[in-house]
């Protein structure tokens, strides 16, 4: 029993023209070989660049805010 995550673009061209994922599980079991298409559902790049942002964050403040924060100063500095 072995089994392997592919991106289809490595398989042949008439298996990759059936497949509507960009990547594949690979699963074999005696002898027989079955590609599953893997679901990406939500896996938008500023997505993901916002969660790792929550991620890497001191949790203080972000640049928003910061950004709001000196707005604000400016105004009153008027």
């Amino acid at each position: 029993m072995d089994e392997m995550i592919l991106n289809v673009k490595t398989l042949p061209e008439p298996l990759y023209r059936r497949i509507r994922s960009e990547r594949v599980r690979v699963h074999e079991e005696n002898g027989v070989i079955t590609l599953t298409p893997i679901e990406d559902p939500g896996m938008d790049i500023w997505g993901c660049l916002d969660e790792l942002r929550g991620i890497f964050s001191d949790g203080r403040m972000s640049s928003d805010k910061f950004m709001e924060q000196k707005r604000f100063e400016k105004e009153l500095e008027r």
